[in-house]
């Protein structure tokens, strides 16, 4: 039976269905010139689907739908406004983009990836986890070669799509495995088989390293990051952007699910394990990151550091531990947002994305020189920024859990990563255009990326300074957990 609870479960869902048809039906009767608006239509439709999903979406106490495959929760709730929020901003970074922007399936395949994101974070069940991740996965290999006369972003495309199947398919004999095992796919009921303890230790871990490759490669962790540099450089940059947030975001919403509920039994053995690849991810990302000249790389390079900074609340196995993760990614979110959407802005107008070529854009356009400092200060965990206190959550659930040595390798790798974006920040503010008169290269902003820059600033101050209900939130969804 059809209940207004489930209803309630798959609300935004049924939104963002709803909103891809629409555009799906009208597309083809715009003109040309109007088909920008594609791009007006989506970010607004998913703004009034978060508002709508705050009204009447809401989760009481955690339940069990459709049959056990979805778990409606604060959990899942709170992931689902974050991507469609990622996907509202991309959206709005799309729309001025030379190709992509005045093409309506563009948006359909955003939205389609959303719904699968979305599907992702409340999965209780292997078979829906395996069909959301798909579901999300395929429109962004699509996504990533969308522009098919540049070889880089035809490259990028097959690279993501190469890897990311091999990925799934390992993954998914880690789900057979499992389900072989303990004769289920319900998420909680393999939690009680694991726990009885009628499965050897040794093929538990099995499995489990199996499952990590294909979550790794959404994270983009080490040694499962290698695809990242290359898919983020080559993909059109507001791709790029959605790919190193709301993707990997959706993937750590699967750990943190998949293994505080189902493998809880093998805790000590799997938070040792995401205790390395935190390690070895926070320390190879950050040390890649220092060589680049190309600002696409180095943020790229930056996401999977910041992947290893995440992990370190995924380690802790607590309340606060889970939080904190939920918290720092929705930090993350607004922050690496903010850096691509201006990295997109300028792009847009020079055609350029070395380093060298942002000398004196603090001057070419203040407005932009203020959205980076924002951007790389919160990267770099500066306060009063929504990054230093996010690093603070994780950092204080590492220590409280007793992996105080992991935080110790998190501080250094901070530091490390403050050179880099200073470095950056050097150029935008200390450097001059070489040979050129600034005032007489300006970098406009247009309206759609003026509005996406000002509200990710925002979202990027308002949580380093009034983080206290956004940290209730991130409270309330690990509560669900334990």
């Amino acid at each position: 039976m059809f209940t207004s609870q489930i209803f309630a479960s798959i609300l935004p869902e049924i939104l963002i269905l709803v909103l891809g048809i629409l555009i799906l039906v009208f597309e083809p009767f715009w003109k040309e010139d109007q088909r920008r608006n594609a791009g007006w239509f989506t970010a607004g439709g998913l703004f009034i689907a978060i508002i709508i999903s705050l009204l009447f979406g809401q989760p009481g106490e955690p339940t069990s739908v459709l049959g056990g495959m979805i778990r409606f929760d604060w959990l899942g709730f709170f992931f689902k406004i974050l991507f469609m929020f990622a996907g509202a901003v991309t959206a709005l970074l799309l729309m001025d983009h030379k190709t992509a922007g005045h093409r309506g399936e563009a948006y359909v395949l955003l939205l389609a990836s959303l719904l699968g994101m979305n599907l992702m974070a409340v999965s209780s069940d292997l078979v829906m986890l395996y069909l959301a991740i798909e579901t999300a996965s395929i429109p962004l290999y699509i996504l990533a070669g969308f522009l098919l006369a540049d070889d880089r972003s035809t490259e990028a495309g097959f690279k993501y799509l190469l890897f990311g199947t091999l990925a799934s398919t390992i993954m998914l004999y880690g789900f057979s495995l499992i389900f072989g095992f303990t004769g289920t796919t319900d998420l909680q009921k393999i939690a009680e088989v694991f726990t009885a303890g009628t499965i050897s230790p040794l093929l538990a871990f099995g499995v489990l390293a199996l499952v990590m490759v294909g979550l790794g490669f959404k994270m983009a962790i080490v040694p499962f990051h290698f695809w990242a540099p290359d898919v983020y450089q080559g993909s059109p940059t507001p791709v790029a952007g959605f790919l190193s947030t709301a993707s990997k975001a959706a993937g750590f919403a699967v750990v943190v699910r998949f293994f505080f509920v189902a493998l809880p039994a093998f805790a000590p053995s799997w938070t040792l394990i995401f205790a390395a690849l935190a390690a070895i991810t926070m320390t190879v990302g950050n040390l890649l990151a220092l060589s680049q000249t190309n600002i696409k790389r180095l943020l790229a390079y930056s996401s999977i550091a910041h992947a290893g900074y995440a992990l370190i609340g995924v380690v802790a196995f607590s309340q606060l531990g889970a939080a904190s993760v939920v918290f720092y990614l929705a930090a993350y979110i607004a922050t690496n947002l903010l850096a691509f959407g201006v990295v997109m802005a300028f792009s847009r107008v020079t055609g350029l994305e070395e380093i060298t070529d942002y000398a004196g854009l603090s001057r070419r356009n203040p407005l932009m020189g203020l959205m980076m400092l924002a951007a790389f200060l919160s990267l770099a965990g500066m306060p009063p920024f929504g990054g230093f206190v996010a690093k603070v959550f994780v950092f204080a659930a590492g220590v409280q859990a007793n992996y105080t040595w992991l935080v110790i390798v998190g501080i250094i790798n901070s530091i490390f990563g403050v050179y880099y974006y200073l470095n950056v920040l050097k150029y935008v503010y200390l450097y001059r255009m070489e040979g050129e008169n600034e005032e007489q290269h300006p970098v406009p902003l247009t309206r759609p990326y003026a509005i996406a820059l000002v509200v990710l600033a925002i979202g990027v101050i308002l949580v380093g300074t009034v983080f206290a209900p956004w940290f209730s939130w991130s409270d309330a969804a690990a509560l669900n957990l334990f």
